[in-house]
């Protein structure tokens, strides 16, 4: 069994369905398909069932799901150290973020590279994700913080947080959509979505928009590029009470009295956000910062969310 083969099954596992987990592979679903079935034929027993549901593992699947996970886990922990000790970094550690992160991500990262490697400066900067490939692509970057992973050999990736994403409306409308669980994403259907830019991530947006369109919702025209999807533009949207806005739980932004947050029924909606590195960097700051990045993402409690219909 490679690398490979067991990535593409827990995928394939923790998203349900062949579709979602190439989309999070980058690869094609025939692609992956083949690759599952390889994997199948060398263990010689069925490790998946498609069901009305979506894809479930077998007994034999969830067997081996256990161990895979661990396989990955193990190996991904050898190359973070590994790094560590490769060549020590010099000058600034560039770093590109995207718009929302979760509260106490960043934190802890940055003040374990501060004691381990004192020399290295941090620079920061606010970019989309399209925007931070082609500065990881251009050497402008020496990490970043994006919506979706990129495919190919040139970049290393460490998947750093999901976030279940919830609803902002009006108060007003809120209170009217809302049930006992949060409000149904197919509740919002005639209201237009507050989006991005597709430019701005392909892959995110791709997945995104095809979520809310099989939940029956028009999302009118795209938003135009570079087009900054900041708080105060969510906000100032759902104030007429005919657009909503897509939020996490545990959202940093104040919410005036007129706006409200819900979580979706069922929790259709998982945004996620990779660091992203050249392959061939070998930058012993870089290593530090990714390894004390997933501890810190790691340790980070899921945010808590008291919340009741209609309520803030």
């Amino acid at each position: 069994m490679e690398l490979r083969e067991l990535r593409a099954f827990v995928a394939v596992v923790e998203e349900g369905g062949l579709s979602a987990a190439a989309r999070r592979l980058h690869v094609s679903q025939p692609a992956l398909s083949q690759t599952v079935s390889g994997l199948e034929r060398q263990v010689g027993v069925r490790l998946l069932v498609r069901g009305s549901t979506g894809v479930h593992a077998t007994e034999a699947g969830t067997a081996l799901l256990g161990e895979a996970r661990a396989v990955l886990a193990r190996h991904d922990q050898a190359l973070r150290v590994m790094a560590g000790y490769a060549c020590p970094g010099s000058g600034a550690l560039r770093i590109g973020i995207p718009l929302e992160l979760p509260a106490g991500l960043l934190d802890p990262a940055l003040a374990e590279l501060a004691v381990a490697h004192p020399d290295t400066r941090v620079q920061v900067r606010h970019l989309s994700t399209a925007e931070q490939l082609e500065a990881l692509r251009a050497g402008e970057l020496d990490v970043g913080l994006l919506r979706e992973r990129p495919s190919g050999p040139e970049f290393d990736a460490l998947l750093v947080v999901r976030e279940t994403l919830g609803v902002l409306l009006a108060a007003e409308q809120a209170a009217e959509l809302a049930g006992p669980d949060g409000i149904a994403l197919d509740a919002l259907g005639a209201l237009q979505w507050v989006g991005f830019p597709r430019s701005d991530s392909p892959a995110w947006y791709d997945e995104l928009t095809a979520i809310l369109r099989g939940h029956g919702l028009d999302l009118g025209p795209e938003a135009p590029q570079g087009q900054a999807l900041i708080a105060d533009v969510k906000l100032a949207a759902v104030v007429s009470g005919r657009t909503f806005a897509l939020a996490p739980p545990g959202w940093q932004q104040l919410l005036p009295d007129h706006v409200t947050w819900s979580p979706l029924v069922g929790h259709p909606l998982v945004r996620r956000t990779w660091a992203v590195w050249p392959a061939d960097s070998r930058r012993r700051d870089l290593g530090r910062f990714i390894a004390a990045l997933d501890r810190s993402a790691a340790g980070r409690p899921r945010p808590r969310t008291e919340w009741a219909p209609g309520g803030r």
